[in-house]
């Protein structure tokens, strides 16, 4: 515990950051638990450091209904993030991970992918929002892994691959997916796609179909996703576009 208010640990603070940035090479920072110190602090290291790229970890609980499960409407949730990123300086780089979207995600492929469509029809998560600021991903250390605090459906890992792989936002792959669990290979093939038909943090999405057993969308208008057990989709795929991966439930144009 240290007190971020205190002159001298911010000035020390910063010249560590700038140490590791200018002699040992690291170019982007990730703050821990950052809502334990305010976004205004958060400014001031982001703002002296000058990294490429900063992101923060602001893990909060979605909000649930009395049946367990998340609300459909997260806006407060993902407000927090988009909050956070707008006062440390959103034209600078910081970014936030897209809690909302692991929390909406894990859910949706247990048979709800429905709730990829938000009310206004967009992406749920902080992807809905503001993409270029929103780091997504399916697990990290804290959430699976050992510590396995809030997992997502293990048998369901490579649909939230195919989804934030293919989706805007920056996604972020988990060591221990990419690794440990024998899913390189399948992972390679998404990061992939996602280079070379160019999709990027503020790729353009139209969510074609969202039910209990599919969700569909098109990106940039150059690659189609399916989640879901739904087998018979011909009809929705436009005329041109051909299989390029396939897994467990899911699968690219």
């Amino acid at each position: 515990d240290i007190d971020h208010l205190n002159p001298r640990v911010q000035k020390e603070l910063v010249e560590w950051l700038n140490w590791l940035r200018t002699d040992v090479g690291f170019d982007g920072w990730r703050f821990d638990f950052a809502k334990g110190y305010s976004a205004d602090v958060a400014k001031i290291y982001v703002d002296r450091s000058e990294p490429s790229f900063a992101v923060a970890e602001i893990w909060t609980s979605l909000a649930y209904g009395g049946d367990g499960k998340p609300n459909l409407n997260q806006d407060p949730h993902r407000q927090e993030l988009v909050n956070w990123v707008n006062k440390v300086g959103g034209s600078g780089p910081a970014t936030t991970f897209d809690f909302t979207t692991k929390g909406i995600l894990n859910v949706a492929v247990e048979g709800e992918l429905w709730r990829l469509r938000g009310t206004d029809g967009k992406a749920p998560g902080m992807i809905g929002w503001w993409p270029a600021k929103a780091v997504t991903f399916v697990d990290n250390h804290d959430t699976g892994s050992t510590q396995h605090m809030w997992p997502f459906p293990s048998d369901r890992v490579m649909q939230g691959y195919a989804y934030i792989l293919t989706h805007p936002g920056t996604p972020c792959i988990f060591y221990d997916h990419f690794f440990d669990w024998g899913l390189k290979e399948e992972i390679d093939r998404l990061v992939s796609i996602r280079t070379r038909q160019g999709i990027h943090s503020e790729s353009k999405l139209q969510i074609m179909e969202a039910d209990a057993d599919l969700y569909l969308a098109e990106i940039d208008g150059k690659v189609i996703v399916k989640l879901g057990p739904r087998y018979d989709v011909g009809n929705l795929i436009p005329e041109g576009f051909k299989v390029v991966a396939h897994g467990n439930d899911y699968a690219v144009w």
